[in-house]
C-alpha cells in the first residue's frame, strides 16, 4: 500500500482559492490518496463545482486552542511520546525567540493535534503556502518522522521573514511556486535551490466558451467588471480613483468580491460622484461570475504590492477573464506580465497609477478594434500556455515518488 497525502491549507473551501481546490481535485484524477487538513472552519456558504467534485475526507484543526482544549491537551500528550517531538519543539521553542506571538503557539498546537489524529496510513504532508500552514507541517512531520513538501503561492512568500523561509525551504523534501519571480526569489533564500521548481498552476478552462463578441459601438454604456476580494494588494481604491477621472463617459463597473476595506470604497466612490454607476455584488459562485464576464466589454484588475509586502502572484481571475475573450487592462506586479503581454495580449500600466490606469481604459473604449485584437491574442495564449495538465502531472509525479521512497 503505497499510502495517501496530507494536504494543508488555511482553510477549506474558500471561493478565493480556487486554484488549490483545482489541484486537489487534479491529483484526485490521477489516482492519488488524499486527506485534506484545514487550519480553519469553513468560512463561507457558497462552493464552487470543483469542491463538488473532491471526495478526500477533511479533518478540521483546533482553529483557536481555547476551543477545544481537551483535544489540545490530547495532542500534545501523543506528541510528547514520539521520538520527533524533541527536536520538533527545539525548532518551535528557536522560532518562538525570534517570532513571541500567539500565533506561534497556535501553530505548535495545532501541530501536535495532527500528529496525534493523523491517519496510519498518512505517509507524506504537503502544505499550500509557505507560513503558517507549513509552519504546522514542519512541526507535525517533525513529531511523526515524516516527509513534507509545499506549493508556495504570494502572500505566504512576501510577508513572511526571510530567516523562516529559509528554515522551512531547508526542512522541506521539495517545494513548488507559481510563478517565475517568486521562484527566482525563493531559490536565492534555499541551500539547495534545484529543490525548488516552477509550476503554474494554471486553470481548466474546457468549461469556458467565449460569447460571440461584437465591437463596441457606443450605443449602451460600457461594461467594466473586476473580480478579487477588497483588500489592499487588489488595489481597487485606485480604480475608484481612475474611474473618477472617466465620470464624464458611459460606462458602468461590476465588482464581485467580499472583504475588509468594501465599505470603504463604496464611501470613496460615493465621494467622487460615481456611486450609482458602480454593483458591489459580494462574493459570487463561478457560475454568476462568468455571466457577468461574458456581457462585458473590459475586465481591470488594478493590482499592487501591499504595505505588508503582500501581492498577487497569476490571478486566476485574469485567466478566466481571457478566456472568455475579454481585453484586460491590469498592472506591472509580480507575475502578471508573465501572463499579459502590454500591447499584445492587455495594456499594462505602473501600480498605484490611477492616471495610468484610466488613460489604459480610455484607449480600450476609444480604439474598439484594438479591444478586439488584445481579446482575441490573450484568449490564444491563455489557452495555448496557461492549461493545468502539465502542472498537475508534475506535482502528481513528485507527491508519487514521495510516497514510493516512503513505501521501499
Amino acid at each position: 500500500m503505497q499510502g495517501r497525502v496530507a494536504i494543508l491549507v488555511k482553510g477549506y473551501p474558500r471561493l478565493s482559492e480556487t486554484f488549490i481546490a483545482q489541484e486537489i481535485a487534479g491529483l484526485q484524477d490521477r489516482g492519488l490518496g488524499q486527506l485534506i487538513v484545514s487550519l480553519r472552519q469553513p468560512g463561507e456558504t457558497k462552493i464552487h463545482p470543483v469542491h463538488r467534485k473532491i471526495t478526500a475526507p477533511v479533518l478540521y484543526l483546533p482553529e483557536y486552542l481555547k476551543d477545544d482544549p481537551a483535544r489540545v491537551k490530547r495532542g500534545r500528550e501523543f506528541a510528547a511520546r514520539q521520538k520527533g517531538f524533541a527536536e520538533a519543539e527545539r525548532i518551535f521553542q528557536t522560532d518562538l525567540k525570534r517570532d513571541h506571538t500567539p500565533n506561534r503557539y497556535r501553530r505548535f498546537g495545532q501541530a501536535c493535534v495532527l500528529a496525534a489524529e493523523l491517519p496510519d496510513d498518512i505517509a507524506w504532508l504537503h502544505t499550500h503556502y509557505l507560513h503558517t500552514p507549513a509552519s504546522v507541517a514542519r512541526y507535525a512531520a517533525t513529531i511523526r518522522g515524516l516527509g513534507w513538501s509545499f506549493s508556495a503561492h504570494a502572500k505566504d512568500i512576501w510577508t513572511s521573514e526571510a530567516w523562516e523561509l529559509s528554515e522551512k525551504l531547508d526542512s522541506a523534501a521539495f517545494g513548488v511556486t507559481c510563478t517565475a519571480s517568486n521562484l527566482a526569489y525563493l531559490r536565492r533564500l534555499a541551500k539547495h535551490p534545484s529543490t525548488v521548481e516552477l509550476v503554474y498552476h494554471g486553470l481548466d478552462l474546457s468549461g469556458i466558451t467565449p460569447p460571440e463578441r461584437q465591437a463596441f459601438d457606443g450605443s449602451r454604456p460600457y461594461r467594466i467588471v473586476s473580480v478579487g476580494r477588497a483588500v489592499e494588494k487588489k488595489g481597487y481604491g485606485d480604480l475608484i480613483r481612475a474611474l473618477a477621472r472617466l465620470k464624464d463617459r458611459n460606462w458602468h463597473f461590476d465588482h464581485v468580491g467580499g472583504g475588509a476595506l468594501a465599505a470603504k470604497l463604496k464611501v470613496q466612490a460615493g465621494k467622487a460622484g460615481i456611486a450609482d454607476r458602480i454593483n458591489w455584488h459580494g462574493s459570487r459562485e463561478r457560475g454568476e461570475v462568468f455571466n457577468l464576464l461574458a456581457s462585458a466589454d473590459l475586465f481591470v484588475l488594478p493590482s499592487r504590492i501591499a504595505r505588508s509586502g503582500d501581492r498577487d502572484g497569476l490571478p486566476n481571475v485574469l485567466m478566466e477573464a481571457q478566456a472568455h475573450c475579454l481585453p484586460v487592462v491590469s498592472t506591472k506586479v509580480s507575475a502578471i506580465p508573465e501572463l499579459v503581454t502590454d500591447g499584445e495580449t492587455g495594456l499594462l500600466v505602473e501600480e498605484r497609477d490611477p492616471k495610468a490606469l484610466a488613460a489604459a481604459i480610455a484607449r480600450l473604449m476609444d480604439d474598439p478594434a484594438l479591444a478586439m485584437r488584445l481579446a482575441k491574442a490573450g484568449e490564444s495564449r491563455v489557452r495555448a500556455k496557461f492549461s493545468p495538465e502539465p502542472g498537475l502531472d508534475r506535482v502528481a509525479e513528485l507527491l508519487g515518488q514521495a510516497l514510493q521512497a516512503k513505501a521501499a
